[in-house]
């Protein structure tokens, strides 16, 4: 079974202060969500910023209506720097979002790597062309677009995303 990975870099117009208080407080993910995800904070979500060993439950549907109750924890965080979530009960195999955020003239160069591992073997694969990578791809758009809509638009950027 493969590993696959998504990487997507994004400059953001705004001071590191407040992009990471958007990214970090984890109320903050349904604003980031396309609305048709119909994500739903079960719980872990009150906190105002996240820490190492947090865990958030969640209830969304990826594809076709279905729901998915999904666990991922916190595993690192350095402020202003850096924070990775894993799945700890989900759809994939495995899930790892590592996100960077680094000062630059003008803004912020924030960047999202994830790699994950479908279930279901040579189906699960196949399932990765399919559906999962183009799925994957409209959601880091989305939230791409929300980003820019909160914090203004980067001149001549577009949502570049590169699956390996």
């Amino acid at each position: 079974m493969a590993i696959h990975s998504l990487k997507m870099v994004q400059n953001i117009p705004a001071g590191i202060e407040t992009i990471w208080e958007l990214f970090s407080n984890p109320g903050n993910l349904a604003k980031l969500t396309m609305p048709g995800l119909g994500l739903r904070i079960i719980s872990g979500g009150d906190h105002s910023i996240i820490y190492p060993g947090q865990r958030i439950e969640y209830k969304l549907k990826p594809v076709w209506g279905i729901t998915v109750h999904w666990i991922t924890e916190i595993k690192e965080v350095e402020r202003l720097k850096f924070f990775m979530d894993i799945q700890r009960k989900g759809p994939y195999r495995v899930w790892e979002h590592r996100h960077f955020f680094k000062e630059i003239d003008g803004g912020v160069e924030m960047t999202d790597m994830v790699q994950y591992k479908n279930p279901l073997g040579i189906l699960g694969n196949m399932a990765n062309s399919i559906l999962v990578k183009k799925r994957l791809k409209q959601i880091f758009e989305y939230r791409f677009q929300q980003v820019e809509q909160v914090f203004g638009k980067w001149e001549d950027q577009q949502p570049l995303i590169h699956f390996s």
